[in-house]
């Protein structure tokens, strides 16, 4: 590196630090792309392909470029296909007398992402670890924690699945989940893991998963001096696998992660669980001939005004209860609401006013909000009195009566 021009040196030590993303080298108007970096980018955004020398006697060096104010649509296309890009942006103003000071800002991969241009807003986009516990060998699991997070909106949750088809188990939760992205400790992923197709596998450094490690990552974050509060006293393995990902997301988001608030211990005997064959077959989410929403039983059935509520459609309809109780009331809250229909429609027009305010807080919070979000929040609130006054005087409904804070 001795014999390298002081901008390239700058780039090389950097990208070293990122070795297994695309790095966008932001330079004046434009994000570039260097070495296999640029070929890469080339190949698959269908941009331009060049090479310049850093000095007269040195190797041309591929380079490619996008321009800055376009690099959300470009980077779109790069995690959409399972890529991971390191942004790095100019950090000091030119003042010609030196290179100016670069550093990577953020780290964007498919289960990371925050910026609404790259999210489905009628979709989760869960990150998900998986830490097993067995013979790495044989590949066989007697145990696995789990834990998902949507890092938009702040959803965290972990659990410990075990048994002799901890395995079956495990693929069972991905069918459910469809994360965007699977982290697994890289001595388990270097072994080759049958993943269903279309998930995105990234291997971590084990030393994440460590029990140790992984249980002081959350006491640390949410401020406790234990966890058995959030119910994960016999469940060591859920510990892991939710430490593991509150590691990875301080690597890449690069923030405190003010929006992981909490986290929620679950257990898959609280609603039925339904194998990737069983969904397919019923085209619960997407039909068999399309892969398509549209025909599904999601897609006859949503009928939701918020991207919230549709969220959280899909999420009931991939994990049906088991609980008659929680069943009926449900069932109940259905009801009342077919059989008024002057207050269905009061209702719909009044949630036509509410905008995402689960990413909106959560982009908030993390310094991201422009002045769009701002207002679309301020909109969104405006509209909560008049939701608790559509919702008065029906029994069906008190306990989401009582959730709303006018």
């Amino acid at each position: 590196m001795a014999k390298v021009t002081p901008a390239r040196r700058q780039y090389l030590e950097i990208k070293a630090q990122y070795p297994n993303c695309l790095l966008f080298y932001r330079m004046g108007d434009f994000y570039e792309m260097f070495d296999e970096d640029a070929i890469v980018a080339a190949r698959e955004l269908d941009i331009t392909l060049t090479s310049r020398k850093h000095n007269p006697k040195s190797d041309p060096i591929p380079m490619a470029g996008v321009p800055y104010h376009a690099v959300e649509n470009y980077v779109a296309r790069l995690i959409e296909k399972g890529y991971h890009v390191a942004v790095c942006d100019q950090v000091s103003e030119p003042d010609g007398r030196g290179i100016v000071d670069r550093e990577v800002t953020r780290v964007i991969t498919p289960g990371t992402v925050i910026e609404p241009e790259l999210l489905s807003e009628n979709q989760a986009n869960y990150l998900l670890c998986i830490v097993p516990d067995g013979n790495a060998e044989s590949g066989e699991w007697q145990r696995a924690g789990v834990a998902y997070v949507d890092v938009s909106t702040g959803e965290f949750a972990a659990t410990q699945l075990q048994g002799e088809n901890a395995g079956v188990l495990v693929l069972e939760e991905l069918a459910r989940l469809n994360p965007r992205e699977i982290i697994m400790p890289e001595s388990w992923a270097s072994r080759g893991v049958s993943l269903p197709e279309g998930m995105h596998l990234t291997s971590v450094d084990d030393w994440m998963s460590d029990y140790r490690t992984a249980d002081e990552t959350l006491r640390q974050h949410f401020g406790v001096s234990t966890l058995e509060g959030y119910g994960f006293g016999e469940q060591p393995y859920a510990v892991c696998a939710a430490g593991t990902v509150l590691q990875y997301l301080r690597i890449t988001q690069m923030n405190s992660l003010a929006q992981i608030a909490t986290i929620r211990s679950y257990s898959t005997a609280s609603f039925m669980v339904l194998d990737p064959f069983t969904r397919r077959n019923l085209e619960i989410t997407q039909t068999i001939r399309s892969g398509k929403t549209r025909g599904s039983v999601l897609g006859v059935l949503d009928r939701t005004i918020t991207a919230m509520g549709a969220r959280l459609l899909r999420t009931w309809i991939t994990q049906p209860l088991l609980e008659l109780r929680r069943l009926n009331a449900r069932l109940d809250a259905v009801e009342a609401l077919s059989s008024d229909e002057v207050l269905r429609q009061e209702l719909a027009e009044t949630l036509g006013y509410v905008s995402d305010i689960e990413r909106l807080i959560n982009r908030l919070l993390i310094g991201k909000a422009g002045p769009r979000d701002l207002i679309g929040l301020r909109e969104s609130l405006s509209a909560i009195p008049q939701l608790v006054d559509h919702l008065q005087g029906m029994p069906a409904l008190q306990a989401l009566l009582e959730r709303l804070d006018p």
